[in-house]
């Protein structure tokens, strides 16, 4: 069940990752979070960036009503005059087709009206007509009602004159912006209650091709070559540099006749207003105010030589795919590798999917970059903080439990063991100093005392052992009711093992009498302590079934060093060590110049065919006998 529920959170995780990436991308799809939109026009501002300004294809010229010609006819929108000179000087040196991206919906002076239709009638004309729409961006229709159901719903068009139309086909000029005003894509066609209308570059296109216009899904053919569009036959727009960077003649130079043929014959020729504060201008990637004439003409060129970006249904469901699998396996790489290499896997994909992502938008294909990203980014940081809040909750339990543990096991013991987990699997013999330490007559003090009082005596007793036992090196093997036995020499014997137990004896003996001194003198005056210490081979090991073991010594230096208390009492003696211990202390040690020292004496040890030669210390401040 364990590793049900181990696998069962970050499974969870992975499809609600998932479910949060298709969610996102079903209202992405609809156009209900525009956010993503705004993400995704700044990467594609950066990625246009990379790949830099390119020369369009030699097809369109534009014309531009700019401040030279402005200045010169001394008015601003030209006359309807103006106009017509301008288009017979163009039409003479025979445009391809000819584009006027200047809304002719008011009528002007008859006889100037007039003349403006007649040179529309003189060439292969186009004339601009605008949509209009009730919201600040444009409206869909029901995406399940045919397929034209997606394009742009107008509540009504603005278009030229009848005068005029009659002389020129008309196509309608709107662009698709973002937030930030910046055109993305051009709508190929937008529809009204009662009509569809197709856009100037789609009927400049279709004139300047010569062959039939089909419209399929998401594509237009002009004979055996198509053109791939957006949903809703909307023709996304690659910008091929700043302002100018499509071939520009100003119309004053037209009107002086100062062209050469070459910059009109055969071309398509748009004519459109540049004029400062003409109002006429968007952002683009490349300049802030790139003039919308030279915007309808990047379309146009698109639409010729066939250079547009790729953005279709098959783009749209390749992005939807990788970003639900992008979301799934950022998540399940944090679940399965919770530490660096996790996150540099993560890193190592998401580069590699931007290096894929740009390289592909430089060769005309339009993968989104804000989507994958927004899909995959929020379960990811979820997740991780998820992650570090169980990590911290974890370790918090772990940190719990080990200081529980540190209250079982000496500190410097548990960490060797979990640096060398087969620490004593196998039994060792090596040399060590055993110090026990007991309290006098306190199974009798036991008896006539409160069990609440005798478990704190015990408590604080057990603490100053311990304390004095870690100042000195040594492990507390075991605290054994009244008393406790210490080792010098594990995890791993030294030369000073003998020095520092037998100066572990005299701080014991100190710290025992000033706590003996602590108590109320009723209880001091029942019980004292005694001190048992040896030097001498012992065998260190695991001992303890398969649920539990401890670390402990056993052998004829621990009986030695046990049954040495009971001398130390016989003899009247705060401590009493064998001679190999004091020996191995060396004659440095502190226990030769503090307190009483006495002997060596030959001693019986209880339970032992042979005795020892014993040593007697007695601490020169005891203020009371501790036998």
């Amino acid at each position: 069940m364990t590793a049900v529920r181990k696998l069962w959170a970050p499974a969870t995780m992975i499809v609600l990752a998932g479910l949060w990436a298709a969610g996102l991308t079903l209202g992405h799809h609809g156009g209900d979070i525009g956010f993503i939109d705004q993400v995704e026009a700044t990467f594609t501002d950066l990625r246009t960036q990379i790949r830099g300004p390119k020369t369009p294809p030699d097809i369109v010229t534009i014309i531009a009503i700019d401040d030279q010609v402005v200045r010169e006819q001394g008015q601003y929108p030209l006359p309807r005059g103006t106009l017509a000179r301008l288009i017979e000087q163009i039409a003479k040196y025979r445009p391809k087709v000819l584009a006027l991206d200047v809304l002719l919906v008011d009528a002007g002076p008859a006889e100037a009206d007039e003349a403006l239709a007649r040179a529309l009638g003189s060439t292969n004309s186009v004339i601009a007509a605008a949509a209009m729409f009730n919201e600040s961006r444009q409206a869909v229709g029901n995406r399940n009602a045919g397929p034209l159901a997606e394009l742009p719903v107008a509540s009504g068009f603005l278009t030229p004159r009848k005068e005029f139309s009659d002389q020129a086909a008309v196509g309608v000029v709107n662009l698709n912006t973002d937030s930030s005003g910046a055109p993305r894509a051009m709508p190929m066609l937008i529809r009204s209650t009662d009509r569809i209308m197709v856009s100037m570059p789609l009927r400049v296109a279709g004139a300047a091709s010569g062959d039939e216009l089909l419209i399929d899904n998401n594509t237009f053919k002009f004979g055996d070559h198509g053109v791939p569009t957006d949903v809703g036959h909307l023709l996304p727009m690659s910008y091929y540099g700043p302002r100018g960077t499509i071939h520009t003649i100003g119309a004053s130079r037209v009107l002086a006749d100062e062209v050469a043929p070459s910059d009109i014959e055969g071309r398509v020729v748009v004519i459109g207003v540049t004029v400062t504060g003409g109002g006429d201008t968007f952002s683009t990637p490349f300049d802030p105010v790139m003039p919308g004439v030279e915007v309808v003409s990047t379309a146009i060129t698109h639409l010729l030589a066939q250079d547009t970006l790729v953005r279709n249904v098959t783009v749209r469901l390749f992005d939807a795919i990788f970003s639900i699998a992008l979301a799934m396996l950022c998540v399940a790489l944090l679940a399965w590798r919770r530490n660096t290499a996790g996150l540099l896997t993560i890193v190592v994909v998401i580069a590699l999917w931007a290096a894929l992502n740009t390289t592909a938008y430089a060769h005309g294909i339009w993968m989104s970059a804000a989507l994958p990203l927004l899909a995959a980014g929020p379960p990811a940081i979820a997740f991780g903080a998820l992650q570090i809040w169980i990590g911290r909750e974890h370790a918090a339990h772990l940190d719990a439990r080990s200081a529980l543990m540190r209250q079982f096991h000496a500190p410097r013991l548990r960490e060797w063991i979990i640096s060398y987990p087969d620490f004593l699997l196998h039994p060792r013999h090596q040399d060590a100093a055993i110090i026990f330490i007991d309290l006098s007559r306190f199974t009798a003090l036991s008896e006539t005392t409160d069990p609440h009082r005798v478990r704190e005596m015990l408590k604080s007793f057990h603490a100053l052992i311990d304390q004095v036992t870690v100042a000195h090196g040594g492990l507390v093997i075991n605290f054994m009711g009244d008393g406790a036995m210490i080792l010098f020499g594990l995890p791993e014997p030294a030369d000073d093992d003998a020095a520092r137990a037998v100066q572990c004896c005299i701080d014991l003996t100190d710290r025992a009498e000033q706590w003996l001194g602590t108590l109320p003198p009723s209880l001091s005056a029942k019980t004292g302590f005694k001190i048992g210490a040896h030097f001498g081979e012992i065998v260190a090991s695991r001992l303890g079934g398969d649920s539990y073991q401890q670390i402990t010594a056993t052998g004829d230096t621990v009986n030695i060093a046990s049954r040495l208390m009971e001398v130390a009492a016989s003899r009247g003696a705060s401590v009493a060590m064998t001679d190999s211990l004091l020996c191995k202390a060396g004659e440095a040690s502190s226990i030769r110049h503090t307190g009483t020292l006495s002997g060596p004496a030959f001693a019986d040890i209880r339970g032992r065919r042979t005795g020892v030669n014993v040593w007697f210390w007695r601490n020169d401040t005891a203020q009371r006998d501790r036998v």
